[in-house]
């Protein structure tokens, strides 16, 4: 099991724990952070933090600190759905707010296995 902070540009990652004060963790997970949900590690900050995260269809920045409390596991390969669906979450998000994401990262990659 990996944490959030480990993701690269454009991995994938499950949620499987929030290892976060009460009232953090709780605030996370309306936003989505849920056990079993997918998570997207769309761009990071120039310095490096914090980093944005697709998460239920929302972009989400997080800094380094929260991530490295958030436990995910590292899928092998996502299914023709999972891709789809990621997709279309992000293409969702940059129609809400277009000034905010670039179109370039909304194309489809192939998804390598990892690990």
């Amino acid at each position: 099991m990996s944490v959030l902070s480990e993701l690269n540009v454009g991995q994938h990652g499950v949620v499987m724990a929030l290892e976060l004060p009460e009232s953090v963790q709780n605030h996370l997970m309306h936003m989505g952070f849920v056990p079993s949900a997918l998570v997207t590690a769309l761009r990071r900050a120039p310095a490096g933090d914090p980093m944005v995260y697709l998460v239920d269809g929302l972009e989400i920045a997080l800094r380094r600190e929260t991530a490295k409390s958030i436990r995910v596991k590292i899928p092998r390969t996502l299914s023709r759905q999972q891709e789809q669906d990621l997709l279309e979450s992000a293409r969702q998000a940059a129609q809400a707010d277009p000034v905010q994401t670039d179109s370039s990262q909304l194309e489809a990659a192939p998804v390598e296995a990892i690990r």
